[in-house]
Order: structure tokens, then sequence, then C-alpha cells
């Protein structure tokens, strides 16, 4: 999961699928963290990616959000162990 700026959302898309992601999901998200709460349109939004992923994709989409995004952007990412109830979907 990773909650970035808006005007991020099709690179980060972009960098998903590169590290072996078939399918995400963006929402929008709102929020307050270490740089406050982004609230006005000149800021801009906030998106929310996830998507499930082997942890072999998983480390790769780390490795470019802590190398190309964590530096300059307001972003967060974490992992979270899961269970899918439809694996054939994920073959």
């Amino acid at each position: 999961t990773v909650v970035a700026e808006a005007v991020l959302e099709h690179r980060l898309v972009r960098d998903v699928a590169a590290a072996g992601a078939h399918g995400w999901t963006v929402t929008d998200a709102r929020g307050r963290g270490s740089r406050g709460v982004r609230a006005d349109e000149f800021e801009g939004d906030n998106v929310r990616l996830e998507t499930i992923v082997a942890p072999d994709a998983a480390e790769r989409f780390l490795a470019v959000l802590a190398s190309d995004y964590f530096p300059h952007y307001a972003v967060v990412a974490w992992t979270t162990p899961a269970e899918v109830v439809r694996p054939e979907k994920y073959a």
C-alpha cells in the first residue's frame, strides 16, 4: 500500500507494473502525516495505491519508492501479509 501525492499516480502505476504487479487499485485519500495536512487545491490531493504481489515484486517496488520517491515527495508505504481467497487470479 502506498499513499502519495495524486500528481504521482501515473508514475506510481508505471513503476508498480514494472516491478511485477498485474493489477492494482487507486483511490482518493485524505489525512495528516509528518508533512502536515494537505488541505488546499494548490497542494493537491493524495491517492492510495494498493496491490497484491509476490514478496520479490514488493521488494523491487519498495526499492524504487525508497530511491526515487521518498527523498522528494510526500509518500508513505507499507506491506501487510495477505491471504488470497482466489489464488488462481494471481497465478
